[in-house]
Order: structure tokens, then C-alpha cells, then sequence
């Protein structure tokens, strides 16, 4: 048995480090009255908007159509389509369909408009890589928005708009090294708008993200994520965080909906995932590095779980990304 017993958890933290963005792209909007952007839906992808100057309308379907004021951050965590504009129900051109200047792979300058009155938007949209990020987005809404006039917490809050600020300082002026700076920003920023949502949202405080604040849950869960090899069993977990077998199996389903073994399992599919995505790992090396006797085993799990066998997620990926 392993000694767990002296290691500082922070599950809560440790979800928050999942969220390891990649295929990310970037946009610096300059926009000028009458303008609105219609932004297609992107799947696995979470999209942004910063308001660096002026103010503009951020409409999603099924949510009420929002004011962006100058600092504010929007996060659309589903890659829902949406529309942004100076005024609310004006004719709309697809981004995607207007002329952009690549200023590099990941990031580009856009001018559009009438004339009028100037507004400028640094857009995004960012991937997850690791599949167990996937288990926190889906538990988003279907916006974040962060106001730079109001926020229960006033040092993040100043933090971010010291960040959005030098955001806009690099904008305004593409510098040697400054794309490389806002993207690095942005990713940033994204993160610090969940964690503002976390902290201020009461809807964070159930389901999975509550059992992730449950002092005796949460470590287990950690445990779990730290350790995908080892032989866990509900006896072991319960005396890891001080509780009855029967006590803790009981609470671990009520908080996160699903038994602990059952979590066990799908975390560990999780982590295979993206090793055979992202570490492009070899289908054999996966069944001893997930607490598995044999490829058969694994590959039964894997695809009880995920619906397909680990050959053909590694295809899938192949072809996905082959077509970005």
C-alpha cells in the first residue's frame, strides 16, 4: 500500500490544471458602428471575447442577449454559435467569411465595418487537449461573463484587469513577441474567468465540482487522478480519507453521481484518451500504465466506456486533426 497519507490535495486545483489549452487561435477585432459577427458553433472548442475598447452586444442561443462593456470578459464554454455586434438584431457577416490578416498561424488582425463609432474585441478559441478537462467544461454554463465593474472578488478582479489591460497595450501595437504575449494572456484569462465562476456561482457548488470541494470526497477523487494505476478499491479509498467503507461509498455516488469504481474506470479511460491522442502512447504500453493485466481487458473497458476500441480513437484523432 502506498503512503497518500502526507500528500497536500487540492482537487479543485488539480482540475484546473487539466484545462491544457491547445489549437488555439486568436483574433484582434477592430470594429467599427454598424458591425455584427456571426460566429459559427465549433465543436470541443471554448470561445472568448475580450473587450479591450469601446462596448458591443454578445447574443447565444439560449441565453439573454448581453452588454460587453470595455474590460469585459465573455466565455462561451461549448462552442455554441453566437453573434456579436453594436446593436442588437443587425445583419450579420460570418467571421469565418471575412478577409483576416495572418499575422501567424495563430493569430490574425480583422478590420470590418461602417465607419462609425470604434470598438476592438480580442476573440479566441482554445481546445482542451486532455479528455478529463472535458468532465469540468461540461459543468459550465452556457456563459461566463466577467464584469470589470462588479465581482464579489476584488483582487482577482483587479488582477484581470491589469492582464486585460497589458492585452490591449499589445493589441494596439503588434510588437516583436507581442502575439506570443496575448496568447499566452489569453489562455490565462480564460482559466481565471472559470475560477472567478467557481468561486461566485452557487451551481458550482454541486455535482462534480462540489464533490471536488468535499474535504474527505475531493481527496479521494484526487487520489484517483494523481494515481490511474494503482489498484483502488473502495475499502482502500475510504481509509485513505478517514470514513466508513459503506459511508464513503454512499456519499462518493450522492456527490458525483456515480460509484467510485465506476469513476475509477471512466477516469482512467479519460487518461488513456489522451495519451493515445496527445502523447500518440502505444496501444500496448496503455494496459500496465492504467492498473490493467492485459490488452483484452483494457480494450473491453475502454470501449464499455467510450463506445469505440483504442485503435479506433487513435484513427479518429488521426483524421481530425489531419483536417484542421
Amino acid at each position: 500500500m502506498k503512503d497518500t497519507n502526507t500528500i497536500l490535495v487540492d482537487p479543485l486545483g488539480e482540475a484546473l490544471h487539466f484545462l491544457q489549452m491547445s489549437g488555439s487561435f486568436y483574433c484582434r477585432s477592430e470594429l467599427t458602428a454598424p458591425w455584427a459577427l456571426a460566429i459559427p458553433p465549433m465543436e470541443d472548442r471554448l470561445m472568448f471575447h475580450v473587450v479591450t475598447s469601446g462596448r458591443c452586444w454578445l447574443a447565444v442561443e439560449g441565453d439573454d442577449p448581453r452588454r460587453l462593456e470595455p474590460g469585459d470578459l465573455a466565455l462561451i464554454p461549448h462552442g455554441t454559435g453566437h453573434y456579436v455586434s453594436d446593436a442588437l438584431g443587425a445583419p450579420a457577416s460570418r467571421i469565418d467569411e471575412l478577409h483576416q490578416e495572418r499575422v501567424s498561424e495563430r493569430y490574425s488582425i480583422l478590420h470590418h465595418g461602417g465607419g462609425g463609432t470604434a470598438t476592438s474585441l480580442v476573440c479566441g478559441a482554445v481546445r482542451f487537449d486532455h479528455q478529463a478537462a472535458h468532465h469540468l467544461v461540461k459543468a459550465l454554463p452556457r456563459v461566463i461573463h466577467v464584469q470589470a465593474s462588479s465581482s464579489p472578488h476584488l483582487a482577482m478582479t483587479d488582477w484581470m484587469q491589469s492582464t486585460l489591460r497589458l492585452m490591449s497595450a499589445e493589441a494596439k501595437e503588434l510588437r516583436p513577441g507581442g502575439e506570443t504575449v496575448i496568447t499566452r494572456l489569453a489562455d490565462i484569462l480564460v482559466i481565471q474567468a472559470i475560477r472567478s465562476w467557481i468561486e461566485s456561482d452557487p451551481v458550482a457548488q454541486t455535482g462534480w465540482l462540489g464533490a471536488l470541494r468535499d474535504p474527505q470526497i475531493g481527496r479521494a477523487i484526487a487520489l484517483i487522478h494523481r494515481d490511474p494505476s494503482c489498484q483502488w478499491t473502495v475499502a482502500w479509498l475510504a481509509s485513505e480519507v478517514a470514513m466508513s467503507r459503506s459511508g464513503f461509498a454512499a456519499r462518493f455516488t450522492e456527490l458525483v453521481g456515480e460509484s467510485a469504481m465506476q469513476y475509477v474506470t471512466r477516469w482512467r479511460m479519460h487518461v488513456a484518451l489522451t495519451w493515445l491522442r496527445v502523447d500518440k502512447m502505444a496501444l500496448s504500453e496503455l494496459p500496465g500504465r492504467l492498473g490493467y493485466q492485459s490488452e483484452a481487458a483494457f480494450s473491453r473497458a475502454f470501449k464499455r466506456f467510450m463506445g469505440i476500441y483504442p485503435g479506433a480513437a487513435r484513427r479518429q484523432s488521426f483524421m481530425a486533426r489531419s483536417g484542421d
